[in-house]
């Protein structure tokens, strides 16, 4: 679909011109002849660029760019003018104007300018579709699992999102720490400043602090300009400091100085700045037994755990594997381009039996590389790497033991999501088909919700 312009002049001849000029280009253009009929079609249309003469009888150019701005703050409008000085280009691009040009109209200049105008438009649209993106991906309704200690750190998370504490949330490699900390910034006040991870164990030691706080010029060898750390460059955001518990002691104590005081000071630098951050910090590490073994400073533990959020490990939340496991199937199929697939209930069997060292991490991958290996529609035991399929054999007895788990757990899927999620949502979530979930349904008597029940998502 052509961009759409409105163009906005008094003189026909010239708004005729341009007219065809924008029309031969690609563009599908309105010319209109004054300031009251431009805002009278943007009343029913939203253009995509409104290129207007600043001199125009009764609303003039400026007035116009005012309240096209008052309404959209993105709205795009190039200014035209034969009477250019420097107090007009300050008013037009004080008031929010893209840029201004001169008459007479140089085709090559105003096809130039239109173009970098509808790309910068392009380019902010996409900025706030990423943006979306991203706070979809880390709302509350994004972090999987239906049993009660994800419910339990959801009310967590709720509690603590607006909070100026630091928060530290604690549990074993994998489990999710960083996706609980994009949802405390994304559902805090904070949401639309920067998210800024640090992995404390990425980093040597000796280019920690450098890049945490800065350092001026010279400060050492190497150091031929200053540089700003990633602490100012979470200013108003949240900092994420994942594995704190690799931190050396020198850093820890600079690091309860920013806590205690909201200052920073870069390397080699003798002057402090102070700084809005919200720390948010991971660990796998048990941080007390640190502290006994003269690890990690006792004051910093004390003042970085006084809201902590603990996350199970995998094998913990049984009932949650089902679900896990066909989100991953699901997203994986779409993102690698593979037919929708299914999990055999052996495979499943085997998830459920699985130790899962590697948490919520390690089922992710397992799932991605099925998908990616398997020419058929469902994922089968052979999909999944040797190590696991050479676990001992599940006796038969532990086998009906296990697919009654499967039961108990969809007759649950079901239940929790009645009336709040389509149909079609729930058959995705538990890996089948409508029919079969119907089957299901009146298997244990349990009714079909209203018709004009909707997913919540």
């Amino acid at each position: 679909m052509a961009d759409t312009i409105l163009l906005v002049d008094d003189e026909n001849t010239l708004r005729e011109s341009m007219g065809r000029l924008l029309t031969r280009t690609g563009y599908s253009v309105t010319a209109v002849g004054s300031g009251e009929e431009a805002l009278e079609k943007m009343r029913d249309f939203a253009f995509d660029l409104v290129v207007s003469d600043i001199f125009l009888p009764g609303i003039d150019g400026l007035e116009v760019l005012r309240k096209l701005k008052e309404k959209d703050p993105e709205q795009l409008v190039i200014l035209m003018t034969a009477y250019a000085s420097v107090e007009t280009a300050v008013d037009a691009l004080r008031a929010g104007a893209y840029d201004y040009i001169m008459k007479p109209i140089i085709h090559e200049e105003i096809k130039l300018l239109i173009r970098r105008a509808l790309r910068q438009r392009s380019l902010v649209s996409e900025n706030n579709l990423l943006k979306k993106q991203i706070e979809k991906e880390y709302d509350f309704s994004r972090i999987i699992g239906v049993c009660d200690s994800v419910k339990k750190v959801l009310e967590e998370v709720i509690k603590v999102a607006d909070a100026r504490s630091s928060v530290l949330v604690l549990g074993e490699t994998g489990t999710g720490k960083e996706v609980i900390a994009r949802a405390i910034h994304s559902n805090s006040h904070r949401k639309d400043k920067p998210f800024v991870p640090i992995n404390c164990s990425a980093i040597p030691g000796q280019l920690l602090e450098s890049e945490l706080f800065g350092h001026v010029k010279g400060a050492f060898t190497g150091a031929s300009a200053a540089k700003k750390g990633l602490f100012e460059d979470a200013v108003g955001g949240t900092v994420f400091l994942d594995e704190i518990g690799e931190m050396s002691i020198m850093l820890q104590s600079k690091l309860l100085r920013v806590l205690e005081d909201q200052e920073i000071r870069p390397v080699g630098g003798n002057q402090s700045t102070r700084v809005d951050v919200r720390f948010v910090m991971a660990t796998n590490k048990d941080l007390q037994k640190a502290v006994r073994e003269g690890a990690f400073r006792e004051d910093l533990f004390y003042r970085i755990n006084a809201i902590n959020i603990k996350l199970c490990p995998l094998r913990e939340r049984q009932e949650d594997i089902p679900l896990l496991a066909t989100h991953f199937l699901s997203r994986f199929s779409t993102e690698l381009g593979k037919p929708a697939k299914t999990i055999s209930d052996d495979t499943m069997a085997l998830f459920l039996e699985y130790n899962w060292p590697g948490n919520i991490r390690e089922l992710k991958n397992i799932i991605e590389r099925a998908v990616l290996i398997s020419d058929s529609g469902t994922i089968t035991p052979e999909h999944l790497p040797e190590d696991m399929r050479q676990r001992k054999k599940i006796s038969l007895s532990e086998s009906a033991e296990r697919a009654l788990t499967i039961e108990e757990y969809t007759k649950a899927v079901i239940m929790r999501y009645q009336g709040n999620l389509s149909e079609q949502k729930i058959a995705e979530i538990l890996g089948i088909t409508r029919k079969s979930l119907w089957e299901k349904r009146k298997k244990w008597g349990i009714p079909r919700p209203a018709v004009n029940a909707v997913s919540s998502e």
